[in-house]
């Protein structure tokens, strides 16, 4: 213990500030779409629209037919629209909330809830509160949502009206839903109400950077189960070419889709057509879209291999770790109750990470044990500093907590 914190005190001393924080793309990623901000626009879409007007509020066609390329999804099913995909995921809930599938919306009943994957991302979870959804989590296990846990909770609580979660490479933990998964996962959730809708935030769909198993894409799953409007599935380019400049994507059944047509045309007078039309014009197709994504993988795999080497020097009772394909983050597991300790440390060493707690609705990790690590953003350099700070508050805090329970009580002294 007493080496661990003289190596400690030598790394505060060096005045860091490092951010790992958030699962943002380096700017040499961002570099890869330079030449979206240099590219002409002819003004005249592919069925005539005249892209700098106002108009088309579900997205331009050809921005649609990339969409739904990139989804496996129906093009008349398929909105192209702007920003990111929560904003599209919170249209579609504020339809559901307002005016309901069936007329029945979610405003009228008492205290509804959705079911919360964990670990998972705060962002969902500020979505959900924001609308005054009850949130209950449900675990996820190797192959996706812990069906005996679904089960569970659905007997126990009233009122879930959904749920929300990652299928591939989860925000934070890495697993890739195999399609037994989500097949039982649709059959449950629509026996147990009709109108279930299940939130597919497909962030990660195209982000490999290892060879990652093959999923059968989730709107061809949910349509030969006749339960296209349980689902609403989910994802952009934020992490392809620019954070908030590219396009977002969503696919559905017809009645969630003509409910959140109704709710655009009451928010959206139109999206940035001339910025759909720009990145259509930039990729082309998806075969164009993935080979793209190979450069990203190329960037971001090796600070993963640096995280693994890093993380393997912990002894096994301190903690453990996932080792993911893709996507943009690692997880930590500590043995012993010391996340929020471990976030404490770091921060004194001037490495900053999301907050212990962040992966569980309202902030509320039962077992103080799960971190993000989010290695993206930074050079690798800094990263390898960083995973130095990371491990070493891990050791300490682990050493601090068996020393808690192994010191003598008054009474036995």
């Amino acid at each position: 213990m007493e080496k661990l914190l003289e190596t400690f005190e030598a790394l505060k001393q060096k005045n860091l500030s490092i951010d790992l924080t958030r699962g943002k793309p380096h700017s040499s990623q961002l570099d890869l779409s330079n030449d979206l901000m240099t590219q002409a626009v002819d003004p005249i879409g592919e069925n005539g629209v005249d892209l700098r007007n106002y108009g088309e509020p579900i997205g331009i066609i050809e921005a649609r037919k990339l969409g739904a390329d990139i989804l496996d999804s129906k093009i008349d099913l398929t909105i192209a629209g702007e920003q990111s995909s929560y904003l599209l995921m919170t249209q579609l809930l504020l339809g559901r909330f307002l005016f309901g599938l069936d007329d029945d919306p979610w405003k009228n009943d008492k205290e509804p809830a959705f079911l919360c994957a964990v670990p998972g991302f705060d962002r969902h979870f500020a979505t959900l509160e924001g609308l005054g959804l009850k949130m209950h989590t449900v675990n996820l296990c190797s192959s996706g949502i812990d069906l005996d846990d679904l089960n569970k909770k659905l007997s126990k609580y009233p009122n879930i009206k959904g749920l929300i979660c990652v299928p591939r490479h989860s925000n934070p933990s890495g697993e890739v839903f195999s399609d037994e998964n989500i097949t039982n996962l649709l059959k449950i959730t629509k026996e147990y109400n009709p109108s279930f809708i299940n939130l597919f935030d497909h962030a990660y769909l195209i982000h490999d950077f290892v060879e990652t198993q093959v999923q059968t894409p989730i709107p061809l799953l949910a349509d030969g189960l006749g339960a296209l409007d349980n689902v609403a599935v989910f994802t952009s380019f934020s992490k392809v070419t620019f954070g908030g400049g590219g396009m977002a994507f969503l696919t559905t059944g017809e009645k969630n889709f003509k409910l959140i047509e109704r709710v655009r045309n009451m928010m959206v007078i139109c999206p940035d057509k001339i910025n759909q039309r720009r990145h259509v014009n930039f990729f082309k197709n998806k075969s164009n879209v993935l080979e793209h994504m190979k450069k990203h993988a190329n960037l971001v795999k090796p600070k993963f291999e640096l995280v693994n080497k890093k993380l393997s020097n912990l002894p096994s009772e301190v903690g453990e770790y996932t080792n993911p394909t893709g996507g943009y983050f690692v997880t930590f597991y500590s043995k012993k109750p010391t996340a929020k300790r471990i976030v404490e440390l770091c921060a004194e060493a001037g490495l900053m990470l999301t907050p212990a707690g962040s992966t569980y609705p309202y902030g509320n990790d039962p077992n103080d044990s799960v971190l993000r690590i989010a290695p993206t953003y930074i050079d690798i350099d800094e990263l390898d500093v960083a995973m130095d700070i990371f491990v070493l508050s891990a050791q300490i805090a682990h050493s601090e907590i068996c020393l808690l329970y192994t010191s003598p009580s008054p009474r036995d002294s």
